[in-house]
């Protein structure tokens, strides 16, 4: 199982974060990760399942926001053990750090609190590799600094992952020039492909997306260098719980990774 940024930079491929928002079931995340564990493993990308144990950042009240702590956790920890492959999951407050990272082997600092000292240190002190998400409103320059509040934690194992800036009050841009910027200061960069799609503040409360530009999306991160993808993933993204809006059909990953490896191939 990979442990380590530096197994995920194996090879000349890219790496791929891939699931779904959050997990709705144990029944759910064990046929998306059984999905995408033969799609990578045919296509040699290295892999990390992504799944939300909770979602702490939403619009409304009587949104969705997990099955329960635990129950979620343990779920991540079946996939990790059934398929051997690494997890990723969000932690919100320093608290969660250590009781996340009993069960996956990344921890991910959502976009907008990643300039939480405490969070990052907290996530730092586990030893896990930690992915910190872009705020929506920084630089790619600035995020030099929340990576240096994890090395100088003592943990080199970082990853930061652009996933657009705020355009207006209801979309986001993806400035391509950030990732070799962010890639400048010795970390893999990821993109994260979905919520880089997504179209907040919807007057319904819900956030929507453009996922018909996800391919589009992709081709042009992979183009520009990016070390990784990130993705969510459903069956069904009308029914998904959360984010639905901006999801990939898990029917139509093989084809889009197909097509991204063959543009990684040629440069």
């Amino acid at each position: 199982m990979i442990k380590s940024v530096s197994e995920l930079r194996r090879g000349n491929n890219f790496f791929l974060l891939a699931g779904p928002c959050v997990i709705e079931g144990e029944d759910m995340a064990l046929r998306i990760a059984e999905k995408i564990v033969k799609i990578t493993d045919k296509l040699d990308i290295p892999y990390v399942f992504k799944g939300s144990y909770r979602k702490a950042n939403r619009s409304r009240l009587d949104s969705f926001t997990g099955i329960g702590d635990e129950k979620a956790l343990k779920v991540l920890e079946k996939v990790r053990h059934t398929f051997d492959v690494p997890v990723v999951t969000d932690i919100h407050t320093a608290g969660e750090a250590e009781m996340a990272a009993e069960c996956v082997d990344m921890l991910q600092i959502p976009a907008f609190l990643c300039r939480q000292t405490d969070l990052l240190v907290a996530a730092a002190n586990t030893g896990r590799m930690v992915n910190i998400k872009k705020g929506q409103f920084l630089s790619p320059e600035a995020m030099r600094f929340a990576a240096e509040k994890v090395v100088e934690a003592g943990n080199d194992q970082v990853l930061l992952t652009e996933r657009g800036t705020t355009f207006g009050y209801q979309d986001l841009v993806v400035d391509f020039r950030g990732i070799p910027v962010m890639r400048s200061f010795g970390h893999p960069v990821v993109l994260d492909v979905t919520h880089s799609l997504q179209r907040p503040n919807q007057t319904s409360g819900v956030t929507g997306g453009m996922p018909q530009m996800i391919e589009t999306m992709a081709k042009a991160g992979v183009a520009v260098g990016v070390d990784g993808l990130f993705m969510e993933t459903h069956e069904d993204p009308s029914v998904a719980k959360s984010d639905g809006a901006n999801m990939l059909r898990l029917d139509l990953l093989e084809d889009l990774l197909v097509k991204l490896v063959r543009i990684r191939q040629s440069l």
